[in-house]
């Protein structure tokens, strides 16, 4: 059954098109990779007639599992989950905190998503952080410190093994080193841990810096500079 996972076209800043394609091929499912341009009209209003056409919502990132779709990232997940064992802790109440932090990630931490727009390949430093996006960064690190000192023993992963909550976090390490965002020891180890995973930086590669700015989407805001 042919399996192709429909992104945006500019990996530079699509966190949950990464996230989709990280858990696929970390489960070793094969699919084929489509992008969409998504400097469309309907940008922004999930109106883009040719991701309409893969996704219902309107959204990437979509997977077609031959004639089926499925249009969220935590459901894709869990659907290559269900295919290959391993993506998920194997002890139930460790499974449930990795599903609690990954969920979190999935529906919340709206002002990091906001203020530290994604950008893997630029370099800049925070200025004037609302203290509600300090608050989310201080709780990202705060999950981050408690599950390396719960599970470090069993790995460099947040739950030791690599799992799916990696791959919901691992856009946010690229936010922290975008921004320059300072971190305490076990945290800054584990985004390092993450920033240096094979699959993501050949998803590094095939960044390209800035490359929306022609079209007039502002990437960057005022609480930076470079």
């Amino acid at each position: 059954m042919s399996r192709k996972l429909f992104i945006a076209d500019q990996k530079n800043y699509s966190s949950w098109s990464l996230r989709a394609w990280l858990t696929l091929r970390w489960a070793g499912i094969e699919f084929e990779e489509h992008s969409i341009d998504l400097g469309q009209a309907g940008y922004g209003q999930g109106a883009i007639a040719d991701l309409l056409a893969v996704s219902p919502n309107g959204l990437v990132p979509a997977l077609a599992v031959g004639e089926t779709a499925i249009w969220d990232t935590l459901a894709i997940a869990e659907w290559a989950a269900e295919q290959v064992p391993g993506l998920w802790p194997e002890d139930s109440l460790v499974r449930a905190q990795a599903r609690s932090v990954t969920a979190e990630m999935h529906s919340g931490f709206a002002p990091v998503r906001r203020d530290l727009s994604m950008n893997i390949l630029r370099r800049c430093s925070p200025s004037g952080l609302p203290e509600e996006t300090l608050r989310s960064i201080a709780r990202i690190e705060q999950i981050w410190t408690q599950m390396r000192g719960l599970h470090g023993g069993q790995g460099a992963w947040l739950f030791g093994r690599r799992s799916i909550a990696d791959a919901f976090y691992l856009p946010v390490a690229t936010r922290f080193r975008t921004y320059g965002i300072i971190l305490g020891p076990a945290a800054q180890a584990y985004a390092d841990t993450l920033l240096s995973d094979a699959d993501f930086q050949q998803w590094e590669t095939d960044c390209v810096a800035d490359s929306w700015d022609h079209r007039g989407f502002s990437i960057i805001d005022g609480l930076f500079r470079d």
